[in-house]
C-alpha cells in the first residue's frame, strides 16, 4: 500500500490517556510528509532525468550503429578503390612494357635495316669505285697508246704538243 504526503497530514489517531503527545505527533508526521513529499518529487524528477538520458542512450546507440556501418562501407569502399587503383596500376606498367618493348623491337629493325643498308652503300661503292679504276685504267692505256702515236708522229714533227697534258694525267692517277 502506498502511503502519500496528503494522507500522512491527515492521519488521525485516536486520543488515548496515556498515550503520545499529539503535538509532538503532529509536528512529526509534518516532518515526515514534507520528506516524503520530497523524496516523491526528487524520485519522479529522477525518473524523468533517466527515461530522457535512456532516449539519448538509444539515440547514441543508432547513431554508434550508423557511424559503424558507415565506417564499413567507407573501410569497404577504400579497399576496392585501393585495389581497382593497383589493378589499373598494374594495367598501365603492362602497357607501359609492351610499348617500350614494341619501341625496342622497332628500334633493332630500324639499327638491322640501316647497318643492312650501309652495307649495301659500301658495296655500291666499291663496286663504282672499282668501275671507275677500270675505266680510268682503261682510259690511260687508250692516252699513253695516243701518246705513243703522237710521240711517233711528234719525232716527226717536233713543233706540235709539249708534253705538258702527259704530265696533267700522270698527276690524277697518283691522286687516286
Amino acid at each position: 500500500m502506498k502511503i502519500t504526503p496528503l494522507e500522512i497530514k491527515r492521519q488521525q489517531f485516536k486520543k488515548v490517556m496515556r498515550g503520545y503527545d499529539p503535538v509532538e505527533v503532529d509536528t512529526f508526521l509534518d516532518m515526515l510528509s514534507h520528506e516524503l513529499e520530497d523524496v516523491l518529487t526528487k524520485n519522479r524528477e529522477l525518473k524523468d532525468r533517466i527515461l530522457e538520458l535512456e532516449t539519448q542512450l538509444k539515440d547514441y546507440k543508432n547513431m554508434e550503429k550508423t557511424l559503424q556501418q558507415t565506417l564499413l562501407q567507407a573501410q569497404e569502399t577504400s579497399g576496392k578503390e585501393i585495389e581497382n587503383s593497383k589493378k589499373e596500376a598494374e594495367l598501365i606498367v603492362q602497357e607501359a612494357e609492351l610499348k617500350a618493348s614494341q619501341i625496342v623491337d622497332k628500334a633493332r629493325m630500324d639499327f638491322s635495316r640501316m647497318k643492312e643498308e650501309i652495307s649495301n652503300l659500301k658495296a655500291r661503292k666499291e663496286s663504282i669505285l672499282s668501275r671507275l679504276k677500270v675505266l680510268l685504267a682503261s682510259e690511260i692505256d687508250l692516252i699513253k697508246a695516243l701518246e705513243i702515236d703522237e710521240e711517233d708522229g711528234s719525232r716527226q714533227d717536233s713543233s706540235k704538243g709539249t708534253g705538258k697534258q702527259h704530265l696533267e694525267i700522270d698527276e690524277i692517277l697518283k691522286k687516286l
